[in-house]
């Protein structure tokens, strides 16, 4: 397994330069070869899931879906604001943002996109509760292809752009998962679904912030 990760550790920096120092020895980020694993994993779940709940009753999981969903909202808004807080003390450019200018902002911005990488690993499970729920519907390939990818993507991005103009997205995207996973916690409890008016800018938002 070092050999292997020495190996493609060398790929990467011939392809794509020197990784950013800064995040060296980081969770996660050292080597490729975890994060290919979970979405590997991840993957196998996705094809197997369904075909183990075939012939088995759905779970409800109302309780741990309410306690999942706070705690992604949670965390989400704690992203928020961290990133709007940081860009905020860095003067960060709107529209191009440099790696080194920000001082110690940018160290700021780059814990806190430690943590949204992490999140994407964490929302694996939004995939393992539709499957064992099976609402196998809302299992789609659009669905599948982003949960799959985004961990990959910013394991990429922690490693080389771990700050600068990376906050974009995940502001803007924390922003709408703060929206997604408060509806989803809510929609759990029957009695909220009809006071849940903002369900219709979900999806939307989603897109939109997917887009950049």
């Amino acid at each position: 397994m070092e050999l292997m990760d020495k190996t493609i550790n060398s790929y990467f920096d011939v392809w794509l330069g020197p990784r950013d120092p800064r995040v060296k020895g980081w969770l996660l980020l050292e080597n490729y070869t975890p994060t290919f694993i979970f979405s590997v994993l991840y993957l196998l779940i996705v094809w197997l899931g369904p075909k183990y709940m075939r012939n088995k009753q759905p779970f409800s999981c109302r309780g741990i879906l309410v306690i999942y969903n706070l705690g992604l909202t949670l965390l989400s808004l704690y992203m928020f604001y961290e990133l709007v807080t940081g860009v905020w003390e860095g003067g960060y450019n709107f529209f191009c943002q440099d790696t080194h200018s920000g001082g110690e902002a940018d160290m700021k911005i780059i814990r806190v996109l430690w943590w949204y990488y992490f999140s994407k690993l964490i929302e694996f499970m939004d995939t393992f509760f539709f499957i064992l729920r099976k609402n196998n519907h809302q299992i789609t390939v659009l669905h599948v292809y982003h949960h799959a990818t985004m961990l990959n993507i910013w394991w990429f991005v922690m490693n080389w752009v771990p700050c600068g103009h990376s906050y974009f997205g995940a502001t803007l995207n924390s922003f709408i998962h703060v929206l997604m996973y408060s509806y989803y916690g809510l929609s759990a409890v029957p009695a909220m679904r009809p006071y849940l008016w903002w369900k219709k800018y979900i999806t939307q938002g989603q897109l939109v912030s997917d887009l950049l």
